[in-house]
């Protein structure tokens, strides 16, 4: 969003005295060009940029100006830029309060034009992270963990495993991946030796050690995590294998979205696809869901087990008595 970008810049020029549009448009991933509207914007809401040449030039505020974004603290930084990626922040935790907090001192030292448009954004769109069922997940130590992160503190975890159980771990943070409403932890765990991915909302406890350490240039959060999710893909695949034919019109395509597609052959509007569904279990559940767009032809006891299901449904609406 263009009114992201505006702040970014004003943080940068401001925290840094002088800065280059090439090194702008690289920590923005943005091109020079636009930059340069954006500084132009900028120049017309009142704040007074000037750009200056040699190899100590740049862009910068005039002398003696300052847009008051001096009085947000690393913390806030971290919070709008968190926002500013797309994570959004838990409800009702510190990090949200933080958050609300950075903005409205962001909001006091802007011009009147920003204002503005920050009125219309929070009166226009609203982001809802609860889930339509159930409850929200709960992070209970996820500032700790933000902290650690950022700070490179080492930490003892209380993990709580699927079965219930639990076990205590000395680990090195290395990152956060918020996977749509999933909180992980990337981090070097001091009993296996190795790198691992702690889902955050089954850390029950978390301390922070005053030990520090460093994270190896070597290492990139992101390569890890593609690296992360292969091996995972790759292991669902080896061990769940189920196989499944299934004719569906072009049109209803879309509902096919997420299945493992093996194989798919066109034939006038309507198309065959085999697709891994993983088990027999899951299958009925996935196929049941779409039954009215979707035939199976193979395997045989898939298509008996859901031919069984619907005429239980229909001898249940024949004996129907109002």
């Amino acid at each position: 969003m263009r009114l992201h970008r505006l702040i970014s810049i004003l943080l940068l020029v401001e925290s840094r005295g002088s800065i280059k549009a090439k090194e702008l448009a690289e920590d923005l991933e943005i091109s020079v060009r636009t930059i340069y509207r954006d500084i132009n914007i900028l120049c017309e809401a009142g704040i007074p940029l000037r750009t200056t040449t040699g190899p100590k030039g740049g862009i910068q505020l005039m002398d003696g100006y300052s847009t008051g974004l001096k009085n947000l603290h690393a913390d806030d930084f971290i919070h709008l830029y968190l926002s500013g990626i797309g994570i959004q922040p838990i409800q009702e935790s510190n990090m949200s309060v933080q958050l609300n907090n950075a903005l409205l001192k962001l909001k006091k030292n802007v011009p009147e034009e920003l204002v503005n448009t920050f009125d219309t954004i929070r009166n226009r769109f609203y982001f809802d992270g609860s889930p339509w069922w159930g409850n929200n997940t709960q992070l209970s130590n996820i500032d700790i963990l933000l902290l650690s992160v950022f700070k490179s503190n080492m930490l003892t975890i209380t993990y709580q495993k699927v079965n219930g159980s639990s076990f205590v771990r000395k680990i090195y943070p290395y990152g956060i991946v918020v996977k749509q409403i999933d909180w992980y932890l990337v981090a070097y765990c001091d009993s296996s030796k190795e790198i691992r991915t702690f889902k955050c909302e089954r850390i029950v406890k978390a301390e922070i050690l005053n030990d520090n350490f460093n994270i190896s240039d070597r290492f990139s959060l992101i390569d890890y995590w593609d690296r992360s999710k292969q091996h995972f893909f790759q292991k669902c695949a080896d061990n769940e294998q189920y196989p499944v034919q299934i004719k569906i019109q072009k049109k209803h395509v879309q509902l096919l979205s997420g299945f493992e597609v093996i194989r798919m052959d066109e034939e006038g509007t309507e198309l065959t696809i085999t697709a891994n569904l993983y088990s027999y279990d899951h299958a009925l559940k996935v196929i049941l869901e779409k039954v009215v767009y979707i035939e199976v032809i193979q395997p045989i006891e898939l298509r008996v087990a859901i031919e069984r299901t619907l005429n239980e449904m229909l001898q249940k609406y024949r004996e129907f008595q109002p």
